[in-house]
């Protein structure tokens, strides 16, 4: 296998956004098959229920083929775009405790867990007291559920980040969000709904937030079940069991969501809501807030390079590895999974107010930066040859020639062209990473080697 090798190479990584396949009932498609290495590949799980217990005349079956498709349809939905999930946290509810300070200015100490029906603590008493009813959205809304107010200091020992709560909600909530971006979740409010009181929809808050989070404390109560409802028009309903058998309850729903709960018929429901907001770090999102800083030291060094290009437009090999297929992705998708000495560079020429991009080159060609690698067919490449007794008749051109006209024909131009200067280190070859794209040359399956370069402009 022969194999072309290039002046330098780089980095990257990035997948590919999938299209969405919408469901159909019917239709032709190609069939997806993968090979199992057992030869008698896995057993089938049983059906729930088969299809055969359907039976009766044609009108009930026709009723219960209309359920089937209704409830598949309906399946697919929700499994396309949850609004909602709940879970539960392993914790000793003894070892909760819960701080206020009133307006007088005293400080209380409530613990967990508490049963109303059995004993209320005086703490409990004086949290109550110090709470106000929630506005009411609607004149006719019923609702006598409380907050404390947000003006007022409240801690407690249970610490949301000490849980992988947000891994969960950003796993299936945000199952898509890239590399370079994170949750964080800031304490809303804490929430009181007493014995026949509940909870009517409230105004969706006009803050940032991506999603929020309720944690229900230990204390016993019945009824006052959670109902969020998507504005696509799905509901979910959590019905919590305040504390039972050693672990705490949380829900996680979309920031567009909108909740009520209802009524509850025994003790007290007391609840603790977070505000989760999508943060990134790194030069990543419209907003990058970075949570590195190049060090002067670096700064130095770079400074004179930027100095004496002036009014040109230069490069930097890239070298991590990032095992990405050029020909799948554009080298610019890659910014937020830079690492190392390549993340460091970038901040480092965004803190001195340029734009840097990252290009794809190869064999001393460069890429568009809104282009991936494409080497085209592999069509022979025919150049003159002169002789002895003048020009002879064309001839069939050696692999490099076929590779460059392939190259050339997928819109990469040589930097020499596109004027750019390659600021690189003649001993650091051996450092710079190479992604590699298949390619058919010469009847043989290749690989050409494409290296990653950071391309900036200095005014």
């Amino acid at each position: 296998m022969s194999v072309m090798h290039s002046p330098a190479v780089s980095p990257a990584l990035v997948g590919r956004n999938l299209p969405s396949v919408p469901f159909r009932g019917s239709g032709t498609r190609e069939f997806e098959i993968e090979r199992s290495s057992s030869p008698w590949g896995q057993p089938r799980p049983p059906m729930r229920r088969a299809v055969s217990d359907y039976t009766g005349d044609d009108a009930l079956k026709a009723r219960n083929e209309d359920i089937l498709k209704a409830s598949i349809a309906a399946s697919i939905t929700s499994k396309a775009r949850p609004f909602a999930i709940s879970g539960r946290i392993p914790v000793d509810p003894a070892i909760l405790n819960l701080f206020f300070r009133t307006k007088s200015g005293i400080t209380h100490s409530l613990d967990f867990p508490i049963d109303v029906d059995y004993d209320t603590p005086p703490a409990l008493d004086v949290l109550i007291a110090a709470c106000r009813p929630h506005p009411q959205v609607e004149e006719d809304a019923e609702s006598d559920s409380l907050f404390y107010p947000t003006n007022l200091p409240l801690t407690t020992s249970f610490e949301l980040a000490n849980h992988p709560i947000l891994e969960a909600v950003r796993n299936t909530l945000f199952p898509t969000l890239p590399a370079g971006h994170y949750l964080q979740g800031v304490r809303d409010k804490l929430e009181i709904v007493p014995n026949g009181a509940g909870m009517a929809g409230q105004v969706l808050p006009a803050d940032s937030r991506v999603a929020t989070v309720v944690v229900t404390l230990p204390v016993r109560f019945r009824g006052g079940a959670l109902i969020v409802s998507s504005p696509e028009g799905g509901e979910e309903r959590f019905q919590a069991r305040s504390g039972k058998n050693g672990h705490m309850e949380w829900v996680a729903y979309m920031s567009d969501s909108t909740t009520e709960v209802e009524s509850v018929q025994k003790g007290c429901r007391i609840t603790i809501s977070y505000a989760v907001h999508l943060k990134t770090f790194g030069p990543a999102g419209v907003s990058p807030d970075p949570l590195i800083t190049p060090s002067e030291y670096f700064l130095d060094q770079l400074a004179p390079v930027f100095n004496m290009m002036r009014g040109r437009t230069i490069a930097f090999y890239l070298t991590g590895d990032y095992s990405v297929n050029p020909a799948d992705v554009l080298a610019e998708s890659l910014v937020p999974y830079l690492k190392g000495g390549d993340s460091i560079l970038y901040h480092a020429v965004k803190l001195y107010k340029l734009s840097p991009e990252l290009r794809w080159t190869a064999g001393g060609y460069i890429w568009p930066v809104d282009r991936v690698v494409e080497c085209g067919r592999n069509v022979p490449v025919r150049r003159p040859v002169t002789g002895v007794y003048g020009p002879v008749p064309y001839i069939e051109g050696d692999e490099q020639i076929t590779i460059q006209h392939r190259i050339e024909q997928s819109g990469a131009i040589p930097l020499a062209d596109a004027e750019i200067v390659l600021v690189a280190d003649k001993d650091m070859t051996g450092n710079i990473s190479k992604e590699r794209v298949p390619l058919v040359s010469e009847g043989s399956l290749s690989k050409l080697v494409v290296n990653i370069l950071l391309v900036v402009y200095v005014p």
